[in-house]
């Protein structure tokens, strides 16, 4: 079953105005703050539409509120049942302290379409080659490195790798500077780093390492649509993080998967800009009006495009 079209501007709203409401603390070195005004209107937003929705991906659990948790019910419930992967405001430190980067996403599918997964760390991979056997999660990074050498027909020096700059990502990143390979380092933004490898223009072949499962998943959203790879394993570290993934109905814990068992079916992933960044331009005015710039996918349908929407 295909999502009707009529929602890809009911979605692209929703985050268009959760991006506004986080614009007006955009630089205001307060990134809860932030959070809240996106959170706060993505709820109002998603209460107004005519679906029966269930947040699978979300900021934290129930007791964590004002968060949009997981499990928690939005919609009128008059409409399609959906699963919703949400976040806000990706690039809650970029919003702060006014850097690129700052994005409100959401994802939707089909009920029990999306992958429930608990807010925990995600190893993963994405690439623009959606081919079996040439990179791997399973991979040595050489082996990745060089097999993209070979199937794209490039030198070491001619590949980009995009990765969080983060102190566990050490080995990986010293690995990649032995092989000669470029490395882009991305200080946040876990789901617009993955997103890179869509468009040539971005010029990253591949991404890699360690960030969060929830943005694993909404990532994973918008690479089916643009026909790309994916792989990603939870990591559960903690006994609680491993009791909360049994109650969710994971029960290998070791688990490596395709982005086939993340996403099922029909999608839509919207991404909207707060502060400029490599996928969407950050917010605007013009002529007394709040210019939005979202990125926007309907598998069924095959779009992919960015769209503007202005709000007084």
């Amino acid at each position: 079953m295909a999502i009707n079209q009529k929602f890809i501007n009911q979605f692209a709203s929703v985050t268009s105005k959760a991006a506004v409401a986080s614009y007006k603390l955009v630089g205001k070195k307060d990134k809860i703050a932030a959070d809240k005004a996106a959170v706060d209107s993505m709820r109002n937003e998603l209460n107004k539409l005519n679906v029966d929705g269930k947040i699978v991906i979300g900021e934290g659990e129930l007791d964590e509120a004002p968060m949009l948790y997981i499990g928690e019910k939005v919609g009128t419930t008059r409409g399609p049942e959906i699963d919703i992967a949400v976040d806000p405001l990706e690039g809650t430190n970029f919003a702060a302290n006014n850097l690129p980067g700052a994005l409100s996403v959401i994802a939707i599918a089909e009920k029990d379409n999306l992958f429930h997964a608990p807010e925990t760390y995600m190893e993963k991979i994405s690439s623009k080659v959606n081919e079996k056997g040439v990179v791997d999660l399973d991979y040595t990074v050489k082996e990745n490195i060089f097999n993209l050498c070979e199937y794209l027909n490039k030198k070491p020096e001619s590949i980009t790798a995009c990765i969080m700059h983060r102190p566990r990502h050490k080995k990986i990143i010293t690995e990649l500077n032995k092989l000669g390979a470029k490395v882009k380092l991305i200080s946040d933004g876990d789901v617009s780093g993955a997103l890179l490898v869509t468009d040539e223009k971005y010029d990253v072949d591949i991404f890699l390492g360690i960030g969060g499962g929830p943005e694993g998943v909404l990532a994973a959203s918008a690479l089916d649509s643009f026909n790309c790879f994916f792989q990603g394993r939870f990591l559960f570290d903690t006994d609680e993080d491993k009791l909360r993934a049994n109650k969710m109905g994971i029960k290998n814990l070791t688990k490596k998967y395709e982005l086939s068992e993340i996403v099922k079916g029909d999608t839509i992933f919207c991404a909207t800009g707060i502060t400029t960044g490599d996928l969407v331009s950050g917010i605007k005015i013009e002529n007394n009006e709040l210019v939005t710039e979202t990125l926007v996918t309907h598998k069924s349908s095959g779009i992919k495009k960015n769209i503007t929407k202005s709000y007084k």
